[in-house]
Parts: C-alpha cells; structure tokens; sequence
C-alpha cells in the first residue's frame, strides 16, 4: 500500500478510517468503535463524511479529524442526475483514496450513508481490509455494495438481507450512568430542569418528527399537571413549539445525548436502530413511534425491546395527546411497571460491542 501517513509511524497506534455518514443512525456506531479504538489501542481515528449529513456536528464535537468528500446520492427516477453518477461516483472514490492515503490507513470501517460507498470502492482498489456494519433491520444499498466488493459484513440484527455475523450495535460506554449522583446533577442543570419532577424526553431523531410534536404538544398542560417535566428536541427543520410551561423544555436538537438519557424517566421517540439501541444500554423505558413510511424497518428495530417488556410500540396513526398522556400516566405512573421496565431495558443492554469490533478491526492489520 503507497501511504505515507501517520499509519506507518511505528511509534504512533494504527491508524483507521470510519466511514458511516447522514443520519446519526450511521454516524453514532461508528464513532462508538473510533472511540473504542482511540481507548483501547491507541489508534489515530479520521472519520469521512459529506455535506449532506450530521458529521460537522457531531463528528468534531467527539474529537475526531473529520475530512469530507462530495455525497453520492442514486436518483430514484430516471432523470439527469441519474446519467451524471458514475461520474459523481468516480470523483468521490478519488476523494475517499486520497483521504486514505494522506492518513495512511491500515483498516477502513463503515456503517453506510452517503459516504460508505465511495469509502468502500476506495478501499477495495488501495487493497485495504475494511468491515461493513449493518445497523438497520434492513440493509441499504451501500453496505450491500461494500460486502460485495469483499468487505467483512457485520449485521446488528438477523435478517437484514446483507451476508454477514450478528453482532449487534455499538453504543458509547456509559450512557445512563450516575455513579456518583453528579451526572443527573450536572445534567438538569444544563438543560433547565427541575429536580423534583419525573422527566419525559421526547425527540423525533435528527430531523424531527411532526406527529410527536403535535401529539406531545397538546398533551403538555395534561402530563404537567400531573406532576411530570418534558424535555423536547422537536428537529431544526420544523417550527418550535407554541406551548410556554416552565416545565416544558423545547430545543432543535439535543447534542448531548448522554446527558438527556441520563436525566429522563421515560422517552418518547422514533425507533432507528442506534436510537433503540442508546435507549436500552441507558436503561430507559421507552415508548417507540416508528416511522410510518420506507420498508417497516424502524418497526422491526423496536420488536424485541418491546417484546422484553424494555418498550412499547405505538404506530404513528394511532398516536394522539391523550393516547400519549395515558402511556406516560401507565408507565410514569407506576412505580412498579417502571422498575420492571427500567429492569428488562438493562437485562437488554448491547454491552461491550464496540469494544469487540475495535479488536477485530485491529486484528484485520496483521
């Protein structure tokens, strides 16, 4: 392999490219294995993405060298764009090979996106060992591709369609946890809550979800009086919410993901597989909105949780204020439905799944 990076310093760790971008479905595990990487062998991490998803945010908020290269939708019509991509394609590949070379990458992981399948051509021609993480139920173009093209297939679940080892999905180490009582502390202050109230976080992903919003919404004078707090993240793209309640607390987006899983009660929330799986290893009961539209996959996500007795499931046509504020009052409610609950999420934690792909995406250098 012709690379100069910091990969061939034999002072420095491996160095290894994560390539999962868009939504923070794909980012989250793959920065959970970069972080597990960086811990665990002290591994040089640089993480590829596109203009087109999360990655300017989150990716440097965790501290990883973030390069771009130019996304890579396929047109689902017939039209233009779709005469213009393999030449869109061959840019990006180009891009993607320089980025793995300027590093020197030893090892190449990726979990889909725009940027996977770019990353995973580029791998293939620089003959670079790289795995292909599946976190959805259902498997998406690009991971198929990358499996295909030779890489390693790893799955989170069975079934998704791509060839490959279930291996579950990697979350962050620690979410939920309070061992000293200053977590949840540091986490009402940050987020302006109180500290003698039941909290209910309620988030539609990345982009918002505007049938929670609305359900929660009109259901917010009814779950305040009955002693509750909400913390909401009602996505960029849709309009804050008009209700005011010194015990509604409303953002875009919640950055800190932790902090809020660590405070909450109970969620609310769509159900894409990175969301299930943070919302289980912290814990927390959970009643899952999937998403109606696509393939049913966020439906298949939440079903074993919810079979578990960790979730609920409620479809996003049946979901109204007072269905919303009947499912807080049964579980918020309940002393013993929510330790019950809280108990079947933690008997369901992924446990230590970032840790072990770290060690095989290691072990793939020699």
């Amino acid at each position: 392999m012709d690379a100069t990076g910091p990969g061939n310093n034999p002072d420095s760790g491996p160095s290894i490219v994560i390539a999962g971008g868009g939504t923070a479905g794909h980012i989250e595990p793959a920065l959970a294995v970069g972080e597990a990487l960086r811990r665990r062998h002290n591994a040089t991490v640089t993480a590829l993405g596109t203009s087109r998803g999360l990655e300017s945010d989150l990716v440097p908020g965790r501290g990883f060298d973030l390069r771009m290269i130019d996304p890579v939708p396929v047109p689902r019509k017939v039209s233009a764009d779709l005469f213009k991509l393999p030449f869109r394609v061959v840019k990006a590949v180009l891009q993607a090979r320089r980025v793995l070379k300027d590093v020197g990458a030893q090892v190449l992981f990726g979990t889909g996106g725009y940027v996977a399948a770019p990353a995973y051509i580029a791998a293939r021609t620089l003959n670079i060992p790289f795995f292909v993480l599946e976190t959805n139920a259902l498997a998406g173009m690009a991971n198929k591709l990358g499996v295909r093209l030779g890489g390693t297939g790893l799955n989170a679940v069975a079934g998704s369609g791509m060839p490959g080892e279930v291996v579950g999905i990697p979350v962050r180490p620690g979410l939920g946890e309070d061992r000293d009582g200053n977590a949840v502390a540091y986490a009402r202050e940050e987020f302006g809550l109180a500290d003698d109230r039941r909290t209910l976080l309620v988030t539609g992903g990345s982009q918002g979800a505007a049938s929670i919003n609305r359900a929660v919404e009109e259901a917010v004078p009814q779950l305040i009086e009955a002693g509750y707090q909400i913390l909401h993240a009602y996505g960029a793209k849709n309009d804050p919410p008009a209700t005011v309640d010194d015990f509604y607390v409303t953002m875009p987006y919640i950055h800190d993901m932790s902090g809020a899983l660590t405070v909450a009660d109970m969620i609310v929330c769509r159900s894409g597989a990175m969301t299930v799986a943070e919302v289980t290893a912290a814990g927390v009961p959970a009643v899952y909105v999937p998403l109606p539209h696509g393939n049913g996959e966020q439906g298949r996500n939440a079903r074993q949780v919810v079979e578990e007795g960790a979730a609920r499931l409620v479809d996003d046509s049946a979901l109204t204020p007072q269905l919303l504020v009947e499912q807080v009052n049964e579980i918020l409610g309940d002393e013993e439905q929510l330790r019950k609950m809280r108990s079947a999420a933690t008997r369901s934690s992924t446990g230590d799944v970032s840790e072990q792909l770290a060690d095989r995406v290691v072990a793939a250098m020699f």
